[in-house]
């Protein structure tokens, strides 16, 4: 299956990955991606198969099980697996970025020999659990509070919207240590599913990306051992915030995806559809529409490529470095994914407005992305913020 686009020449490791992926989810989780979203249901047993496949730690040292490939690499992933089915993508990307990266990043090794093999070869699934009922963008408002007793921390509030939520085996979950300290008192904290106190909330019923699920979690009392911090007491903040900026460079290769399966989508049916006796591809206004995908998803992806290489280039502590650009390409690629997506429903016409097509599909998955990771409008704060600090 080709892809539309320039040659970005990323390197012969990379090249491999990006057709390893793309064969095994065209061949394995394309063809489910129409059952997933109609039954909402997960398929759990693509875990370990990714597992094999190698693609669930590649950020993650080889010591660890990983391949420490890099950024790019796990964005090229990312694109394919949600050109395949946007709703395993972003499931795939809560699992290896928002938890995987963060335990790689800020965990102990301890922590990392004890979580990241069974995390990286599919036997756990992973999820970050941040945002709550009251605090969405404003995220340290947080309610969630941490008790120290001495020996453990004992966990009380929830957490909402969480993706991985009903499914997750390790999650790495934020609250407040220290309350009174405000923004100076989150802590982070790897908690297990079947931890005392721990339970799964309702899941929710969305829009779009459904199969990869999202749920409330409660925590009463839920006992963590002291152990379990992630990185410094009282120091969630940092994690949490270079963690965004990661975030947001993994996840907007999401919609590169989607429009890429736009393409798909559109490609055969603009040479088998015919109007007036003609193909409707021969029209100057379908062309037009299609010229203006093309040279949309080319434009996104220079950019998405390029933040991915800043990060490998720069390494692991120097996010803020491009974090406007984090923010940016997962801004500009979130709603041009769905501007192509509303397109492919034009051109569609009627077929596109109706389920036998996945066009409608792609626009309900497309419209996440500018709402998770941050809104679009917090991006656009975030992006004019740092641009009048670096210039003032």
């Amino acid at each position: 299956m080709q892809t539309a686009g320039l040659d970005f020449e990323l390197g012969g490791d990379i090249e491999a990955l990006r057709d390893a992926v793309r064969a095994f989810a065209q061949r394995e989780i394309a063809p489910l991606a129409d059952r997933i979203d109609r039954s909402d249901s997960f398929p759990m047993d693509l875990w370990p198969r990714l597992g094999e496949l190698g693609v669930l730690g590649i950020t993650v040292e080889e010591e660890y099980g990983g391949s420490g490939l890099g950024y790019l690499a796990h964005m090229i992933a990312m694109e394919e697996i949600s050109r395949a089915s946007a709703s395993i993508g972003l499931s795939y990307g809560a699992h290896s970025n928002l938890c995987v990266n963060q335990i790689r990043r800020s965990g102990s090794a301890a922590q990392k020999r004890r979580y990241l093999p069974k995390l990286v070869r599919g036997e756990h699934v992973g999820a970050l659990a941040m945002s709550e009922p009251e605090s969405g963008s404003d995220v340290v408002s947080m309610r969630l509070q941490a008790q120290d007793k001495g020996g453990l921390y004992l966990l009380n509030g929830s957490k909402m919207w969480i993706t991985n939520g009903p499914d997750a085996d390790t999650l790495v979950v934020y609250g407040k240590t220290e309350p009174e300290r405000g923004a100076g008192g989150i802590t982070a904290f790897i908690v297990e599913n079947g931890m005392r106190g721990f339970s799964v909330g309702r899941k929710l019923d969305k829009l779009g990306m459904r199969g990869s699920h999202t749920s409330e979690l409660v925590f009463r009392n839920c006992e963590v051992p002291a152990g379990n911090v992630l990185g410094e007491l009282n120091g969630g903040v940092r994690v949490l915030m270079s963690g965004l900026d990661y975030e947001r460079a993994v996840l907007s290769a999401g919609p590169l995806g989607i429009m890429q399966s736009c393409l798909d989508v559109v490609t055969p049916y603009i040479h088998e559809r015919r109007q007036f006796g003609q193909a409707i591809g021969q029209f100057q206004l379908i062309q037009g529409k299609v010229a203006d995908m093309l040279t949309t998803l080319s434009a996104c992806r220079a950019y998405v490529y390029a933040v991915g290489r800043n990060l490998d280039r720069l390494g692991n502590e120097h996010a803020r470095t491009v974090r406007k650009d984090c923010a940016g390409a997962i801004l500009y690629a979130a709603e041009r994914a769905t501007w192509m997506a509303g397109e492919t429903i034009q051109i569609l016409g009627g077929n596109g407005y109706i389920n036998e097509y996945p066009a409608g599909r792609l626009w309900r998955d497309a419209k996440l992305y500018e709402i998770g990771a941050g809104t679009s409008e917090i991006r656009r704060m975030l992006i004019g913020r740092e641009y009048f600090e670096e210039t003032s």
